[in-house]
């Protein structure tokens, strides 16, 4: 027959040890109660220690390297950029390519006939009511970069829509809610400047972190520019600092204004560049840089800094 003892656990209330004591503060899940009555009475006297522990494990959250916010190109199979130029969204089968790897294929196109998609071999849409059909069965599928890329349709009244940020941003929402974190950083702008909402700072800083931590490094460029007008220095730069590992280029020159300011250090400035050359070095190809330099609009990171 095998021993076995419960764990004793303390009651920060009224003292009494007891492994039935399982009652955990909802917020700061630091401390324990025998049941909910002493949880109420104690909840003064823990609320200063609860709203730090809180503010603690969401700056955890906060400062987490993120996840990567696309997958690599199904084609090249190399990282996609985070630019949006340097990458080409494929309504027939919901396939984001590469710039380089679409620009290789249509260059490679002399008949009407083989304009088809790289990946599926779908055959191109002949008409913007083709085209939002295609987007509309895309987005029946809950294919959140569909979705997304309907908001911004509806926000400048492209391909025969009629232009209305309220769609826009219920479009936005849904695709947020379904985990694209540029549909995110989209609701933070609108808030920030007013676009269908009534501006809010709060709000769009509440969503332009939930888009940061989704991956995307426009919104976390914006938070670390928000704390140094705010005077935070320390946040700022480990905003910066993430957001130059996933090649925010704007946020590397800002590290390198603050370190002439000796407001970082030229270490700080070195552990950017380096970061920021690493990313660079994990999208770089021969395609995308002979599609970039066929069209402006094909570049894939900046360098103009």
């Amino acid at each position: 027959m095998s021993n076995t003892s419960k764990t004793t656990l303390v009651c920060a209330n009224c003292g009494k040890e007891d492994s039935d004591v399982t009652n955990t503060c909802n917020k700061c899940k630091m401390v324990m109660y025998c049941n909910a009555a002493c949880k109420k009475r104690h909840r003064h006297k823990h609320k200063k220690e609860c709203e730090r522990r809180v503010a603690e494990l969401y700056d955890e959250k906060l400062f987490k390297q993120p996840p990567r916010p696309h997958e690599d190109c199904p084609i090249c199979m190399i990282r996609l950029p985070n630019l949006g130029t340097g990458r080409v969204y494929m309504e027939c089968c919901g396939k984001l390519i590469c710039r380089g790897c679409f620009h290789a294929f249509q260059s490679r196109i002399t008949k009407r006939k083989d304009d088809v998609c790289p990946f599926c071999r779908t055959a191109n849409y002949t008409s913007d009511e083709e085209m939002m059909k295609r987007f509309n069965k895309r987005a029946e599928l809950n294919d959140t970069q569909a979705l997304c890329d309907m908001g911004y349709m509806y926000r400048d009244g492209e391909y025969g829509l009629s232009q209305s940020y309220a769609k826009a941003l219920k479009l936005w929402h849904r695709a947020a809610e379904l985990g694209n974190a540029d549909a995110y950083c989209n609701i933070g702008y609108a808030y920030k400047l007013g676009k269908g909402v009534e501006a809010d700072e709060k709000k769009a800083k509440h969503y332009y972190e939930l888009a940061a931590m989704g991956g995307n490094a426009t919104a976390r460029y914006n938070l670390g520019i928000e704390e140094a007008e705010a005077g935070n220095m320390d946040r700022v730069l480990m905003h910066l600092m993430i957001a130059a590992r996933d090649g925010e280029s704007d946020s590397l020159k800002n590290i390198k204004y603050f370190c002439f300011d000796g407001l970082a250090t030229k270490d700080d400035y070195a552990k950017a560049l380096r970061s920021y050359q690493a990313y660079l070095d994990e999208i770089k190809s021969d395609q995308r840089d002979e599609a970039a330099a066929y069209n402006e609009e094909y570049k894939y990171y900046e360098s103009n800094f």
